[in-house]
């Protein structure tokens, strides 16, 4: 009877994926990703067996046959330089964002979100490999930094598009060096992106999903990328920041006439006879310089409750938005540690087995197809607006999360008990999803 029960919710997930390929056109955006085959093996049969093969947990060589290809010919796909493997996640994204825009609430403000993640492979003989700086953990790990974009709305996280990153430092390169030098080739532009600094290839990132029609007003990160060079950059791409600032004494901002680093600032308003909020500490609008171009900055100070040493600075470039909106806003954040945590503990992001650069782009970007998937149908699950015209009129959209919660968040990531949160998020995720994609990830049902 169990049996029965797993070949019934197998071809059921099968049909599931049949009509998410349908939906994304994905026969359509072979030729504009450059997926070139003389066989009549299609792209989308391609990555319906790599779909199955993540639900079934197992690699790519214990994975069952298509009765179409073998398991080596999507290792050749997989391992092709000349697929763009990242302008089709972005083609994806851009189409599912689409599909949603209608029941999105008009006055939601739509946000893109930086992260990184480390992605740590098998063998140390894997193209670039490098010895990474962990800056949760404070030490170095052999690995690649996963530098990820998504977009949300409040209620879904969408992962649009992602760079490879390596080393630009010789000593710390690992893996075997780029095999590929030729940068007009994909596989070359991909290679040299992966070696450049980290804030230029957010802004490229960021860059393309726009031109490809991802929609967004604001863009979320924290204190790693957080700098007024960033926050400038983003202003001339027409986007607003809300980011954690570092508590920092060597970067300045102009507050009443004077220059003051965060560090220094946070003091003075203590000292001050300003009256404390109960939500938050203070908020006040100070002046950022990049390069001779000056601009304002509201900072939003938010504390522990007896403790005056541990505080959070969030930060906004749009001085029109209230603090409770800045803490709202950024708490939207926390969805991308979602998608990496149920990316690596449910489609096996790190366990993958490919030696070659190009693999492991392609690994990362079926790994997220896959979450956009997991995430179309949970929405599906929770909100009623996506089914039709009739559900469409006679249904709200989806809230906003509240101002409480996102200060609860907030105040758990000022005492590093995340976990239990993170934990919490990704089970409310999975239990939205279909009985049948909950059995063949391993939940139980």
């Amino acid at each position: 009877m169990k049996s029965i029960t797993q070949i019934q919710a197998k071809n059921d997930t099968k049909r599931l994926i049949s009509s998410f390929l349908h939906l994304i056109g994905l026969g359509q955006l072979s030729k504009q990703v450059n997926f070139k085959r003389h066989s009549a093996i299609s792209l989308t049969m391609i990555v319906a067996w790599l779909f199955e093969a993540r639900f079934s947990r197992r690699s790519l060589y214990r994975a069952q046959s298509s009765p179409n290809f073998s398991p080596r010919t999507a290792r050749n796909v997989l391992n092709d330089g000349r697929i763009n493997w990242q302008k089709l996640l972005c083609l994806v994204a851009v189409k599912l964002i689409g599909t949603l825009r209608p029941v999105v609430d008009q006055r939601r403000r739509l946000a893109l979100i930086v992260d990184t993640l480390i992605s740590r492979p098998y063998s140390v003989k894997t193209e670039l490999l490098a010895r990474t700086f962990d800056h949760d953990h404070h030490q170095y790990l052999t690995g690649y930094r996963n530098l990820t974009i998504g977009w949300s709305d409040g209620n879904t996280f969408l992962p649009v598009n992602f760079a490879l990153m390596s080393t630009r430092k010789k000593q710390n390169l690992v893996g075997a060096s780029a095999q590929v030098v030729d940068q007009r080739t994909i596989a070359g532009q991909r290679r040299a992106q992966a070696q450049r600094k980290m804030n230029e290839v957010v802004i490229e990132l960021i860059r393309q999903a726009r031109n490809l029609g991802v929609v967004a007003k604001y863009v979320l990160f924290d204190s790693w990328y957080s700098s007024p060079q960033m926050f400038w950059r983003l202003k001339q791409l027409g986007l607003d920041s809300v980011a954690m600032l570092k508590r920092s004494s060597k970067v300045y901002y102009r507050y009443r006439g004077r220059a003051y680093s965060v560090k220094a600032l946070y003091p003075r308003l203590l000292n001050s006879r300003r009256p404390q909020m109960k939500a938050y500490q203070y908020s006040c609008i100070v002046e950022a310089d990049y390069q001779g171009h000056r601009f304002p900055v509201k900072l939003v100070f938010v504390a522990k409750k007896g403790f005056k040493n541990q505080y959070l600075v969030l930060a906004s470039t749009s001085t029109q938005l209230t603090p409770q909106e800045i803490i709202q806003l950024y708490s939207r954040r926390w969805s991308i540690e979602t998608y990496f945590k149920t990316a690596k503990q449910y489609l096996r992001l790190n366990t993958s087995q490919i030696q070659s650069y190009d693999g492991q782009v392609a690994q990362i970007t079926i790994t997220a197809l896959t979450y956009l998937f997991l995430a179309w149908q949970e929405r599906q699950a929770k909100d009623d607006r996506t089914l039709g015209d009739l559900f469409y009129l006679m249904n709200a959209a989806l809230p906003e999360i509240k101002f409480i919660e996102a200060l609860v968040y907030l105040l758990k990531s000022l005492q590093t008990q995340v976990t239990d949160f993170l934990n919490h998020t990704i089970d409310q995720f999975i239990g939205y999803l279909p009985q049948n994609i909950q059995r063949v990830l391993g939940v139980a049902v």
